[in-house]
């Protein structure tokens, strides 16, 4: 494997998510100062907006305006032309958990994951759902019985979905259907089958991957953020592992692939997603490495 170096690119963060390329800078959300930031590639940032009750996954509208998850009142926001922010989706009823990452179509439609459960109170592990927002702000649930849905991508083709689950052990797939729903879940890469049981200390310790956030290539690979392993890697559909970077004593959880052609690798790192730890510590970062596939599809 090719010896990839890492370059620091901005620093002094509680915990960053949501990394996105986005009109020749990188956006990315700040979890506990509540912060949504863009940095350019000499680092200089701006400060776009702050949410209140925490904010997580990024995307945008056709007409250009920013959609955010607002993880604890569980809400989808909108900022507006002129900068403020308006609730585009409540998803309190369809959701068990802090809502989280999310990726939105060609079209504005936005799909978005949740914990399923308190992790940080640590509350038994539980399953729970994708919800689909559509650009009026109607949401429905489009799939269930997922283990902490993650980062989530959409094909080039726009025909497929792909959403890592943090807790278990795998990455599934669905066909997008033509009205935005989604066809069942099958596997896009499997790890190895998990115990039957809702302790999360036990779900980890029998985990290959922790699939975070990440980025999909051109090559149809997708770079997971390993949320247990304190690595990056790359992955190709059924599971294989094309490309390890390790980055010693700071956990990897969310990536990007931008820059102007599409190859330089954007990671969120900390030395763990412990809220407690990352709001008394100002460790956050974002890191970068050049590869050799670009971008493709999306975020």
């Amino acid at each position: 494997m090719p010896k990839r170096e890492l370059s620091e690119l901005a620093s002094g963060y509680s915990y960053l998510e949501g990394l996105r390329w986005h009109e020749d800078r990188l956006w990315a959300s700040d979890f506990y100062t509540g912060q949504v930031i863009a940095v350019d590639l000499a680092g200089k940032v701006e400060t776009i907006c702050h949410v209140p009750e925490q904010p997580s996954g990024l995307g945008w509208l056709p007409d250009g305006r920013l959609l955010i998850s607002s993880m604890k009142d569980r809400k989808v926001l909108r900022r507006e032309t002129d900068g403020t922010l308006a609730v585009h989706a409540d998803l309190s009823a369809l959701t068990g958990g802090h809502i989280n990452d999310m990726v939105v179509d060609a079209e504005g439609r936005a799909y978005v994951g949740n914990f399923g459960f308190d992790l940080m109170a640590g509350a038994p592990v539980a399953t729970t759902t994708l919800v689909k927002v559509d650009t009026d702000g109607v949401a429905q649930v489009v799939a269930d019985g997922l283990c902490f849905p993650n980062g989530s991508f959409i094909t080039a083709d726009g025909k497929t979905m792909i959403v890592n689950e943090t807790f278990g052990n795998r990455i599934s797939q669905f066909d997008i259907l033509a009205n935005g729903a989604l066809g069942p879940r099958r596997d896009w890469a499997n790890f190895g089958a998990l115990p039957d049981s809702d302790d999360l200390s036990v779900l980890i310790a029998a985990s290959a991957i922790g699939p975070d956030g990440g980025a999909l290539d051109a090559e149809g690979a997708v770079w997971v953020a390993d949320a247990i392993g304190k690595r990056i890697v790359r992955v190709a559909r059924g599971g294989q592992i094309l490309e390890q970077i390790d980055t010693g004593e700071l956990g990897i959880f969310a990536a990007a692939l931008g820059g102007p052609d599409g190859r330089t690798l954007f990671m969120a790192a900390a030395p763990d997603f412990i809220e407690a730890n990352r709001r008394a510590n100002p460790e956050g970062r974002i890191l970068m490495t050049r590869v050799d596939v670009p971008h493709a599809g999306r975020p």
